[in-house]
């Protein structure tokens, strides 16, 4: 049980999810923490803290281990099929650390092996290896692709680390790495189009509506009836239980009874979003679900006006130059949104560029950047550890809704 986090995604060859490397504020190096019973039981009290499934929900966790705790202390609660064991200094043998890594294979683990060097096959940890991780911008391109069909001769799995622009993870790929590390999903790719597409213009209108301060049912119902798909899209999705447990929503009139305007101008940007990035990976929405969920509680914390809930619109756009690869002011020049919401997603707020800086923090596991954003928004940064769990969790329940409807892309 944790309260105090950080992931960050490992992708496949496809752009999908694979795992999440997990980094973890109480321990050293951001392994696995070590606590004592009592600090354990005070989080277990008064932090809510996750689980792994809450975390990397079906997806498999990465978490790095230190060579003592591998050695003694390896905890036994841990699942074979969810978790990968990585190591990150194999070059430095510890008495018992080769046996500690083959009983652990033995129980089931695979273990990965975080080696900017590239471990040699005659080191002795080489048999065991599963997975090998290889910061790409610290290694020379020609001892990568030379050493690569090597590890793969020996079933050896790759994981190419920060690869931040399309360019890397094309060479990456090419080279024959299976698994990438990095934000370069998360950045625009060059692209002629400069316009969105008429497809998409009833998008455009509904994410317009859903940042206005007057709701009308009307005009929304007006631009759902234009899109027969999307209508039926909605009424699926706002149906299934992740999203609406209680009742059978027939219309968008009985979901505005049900959910009330707040919740339906969240819902519909939230849909509008999913369906503009349908040609993305699912993790660049999943980002930005959780970055609105973040955003909006911080909305709430700081008594920020919720109607129309700005801080949410703003963590769910704040990517939407990725998603749609174009430049933010670019992509704001065809979208109706308010001039508060444009404001903040140019960075022209001082409070939303804390929320910004705030969530690349737990991005990141830039522990410090949380401490100096929390004295900056005035709250107590381990509230903002729990305010991010949430999201995390809200985000986790509706991407697995979304996925049902939006198949991931086929990349060539």
């Amino acid at each position: 049980m944790f309260a105090f986090i950080a992931r960050q995604p490992i992708l496949d060859r496809e752009k999908d999810v694979f795992a999440y490397e997990l980094q973890f504020r109480d321990g050293k190096g951001g392994a696995y923490p070590e606590l004592e019973p009592e600090k354990a039981q005070y989080i277990a009290q008064h932090f809510h803290p996750l689980g792994l499934d809450d975390i990397s929900g079906d997806k498999k966790s990465f978490i790095h281990f230190n060579p003592d705790t591998l050695i003694s202390r390896f905890p036994t609660s841990l699942d074979p099929d969810l978790v990968v064991v990585q190591l990150n200094e194999p070059m430095r043998a510890t008495a018992g650390l080769q046996e500690a890594c083959a009983h652990i294979k033995a129980l089931g683990f695979k273990i990965a092996v975080d080696d900017p060097l590239m471990v040699s096959g005659s080191h002795d940890i080489f048999p065991l290896i599963d997975i090998l991780k290889v910061d790409v911008t610290r290694t020379k391109y020609d001892l990568i692709e030379r050493n690569i069909p090597r590890y793969l001769d020996a079933n050896i799995s790759l994981v190419a680390e920060q690869v931040n622009t399309h360019e890397d993870f094309d060479s990456c790929r090419s080279l024959g790495f299976d698994l990438f590390q990095g934000y370069f999903f998360s950045t625009p790719e060059v692209r002629i189009q400069r316009h969105l597409p008429a497809s998409k213009m009833n998008l455009v209108d509904l994410m317009g509506e859903s940042a206005r301060g007057d709701f009308s049912i009307n005009r929304i119902n007006q631009i759902i009836e234009r899109d027969a798909a999307l209508s039926f899209l909605l009424l699926k999705f706002i149906n299934n239980p992740t999203v609406n447990k209680r009742y059978k929503i027939t219309s968008l009139k009985h979901a505005l009874t049900y959910m009330g305007e707040v919740e339906i101008k969240k819902f519909i940007a939230l849909l509008s979003l999913a369906n503009l990035g349908d040609d993305k990976p699912l993790e660049l929405i999943h980002m930005s679900l959780v970055r609105a969920k973040f955003f909006d509680l911080l909305s709430q914390q700081r008594g920020i006006n919720t109607d129309p809930p700005i801080g949410f619109l703003v963590g769910l756009f704040s990517m939407l130059d990725a998603l749609l690869d174009q430049d933010m002011p670019d992509v704001l020049k065809q979208l109706p949104l308010s001039d508060t919401v444009n404001d903040a997603l140019l960075g022209k707020t001082d409070e939303f560029n804390s929320y910004v800086a705030l969530t690349r923090a737990f991005e990141g596991a830039l522990w410090m950047n949380i401490i100096k954003q929390a004295k900056i928004l005035d709250i107590d940064q381990k509230r903002l550890h729990a305010l991010y769990n949430q999201a995390i969790q809200w985000g986790n329940g509706v991407r697995s809704t979304i996925s049902a409807y939006f198949p991931r892309p086929v990349i060539r």
